[in-house]
């Protein structure tokens, strides 16, 4: 049994077999904290408070003062909602790929091993 948990994969898919793809182990914290990432307040019932909130930045510019409330959020959101991961910074830069998005960059430990990981996520936004 993994010391991270098992629920169904995000995004949710088939397996070869018609059932439903299960997660665990440290792909389950990765896709947790996308799951994270990717929710709007207000989304989960009985739970409104869930996510990060990052579709709220859609309409902001590119910039260093966007990027440091981006950061923000993410790092609340995660320290909130994710506690089998010890969050060690969020970096968050324009998206080389895409002038209207910003890439964050999360780096923190498994809680249960201490091993190092990253994931990154594109965040659309507005204007550049």
């Amino acid at each position: 049994m993994s010391p991270f948990g098992k629920s169904l994969g995000f995004p949710p898919r088939v397996g070869p077999d018609g059932r439903m793809r299960w997660s665990e182990g440290e792909t389950n914290v990765r896709e947790s904290i996308a799951i994270i990432l990717k929710t709007e307040a207000g989304e989960r019932i009985q739970l409104a408070d869930f996510g990060a909130g990052l579709g709220r930045y859609l309409f902001e510019p590119n910039n260093p003062a966007t990027h440091v409330r981006i950061a923000a959020s993410i790092e609340d959101a995660l320290r909130q909602w994710e506690p089998r991961i010890a969050l060690d910074g969020v970096d968050v830069t324009p998206d080389p790929t895409d002038a209207t998005a910003a890439l964050a960059t999360i780096a923190y430990r498994l809680v249960a091993t201490g091993a190092a990981e990253r994931t990154s996520v594109s965040i659309p936004l507005g204007r550049s």
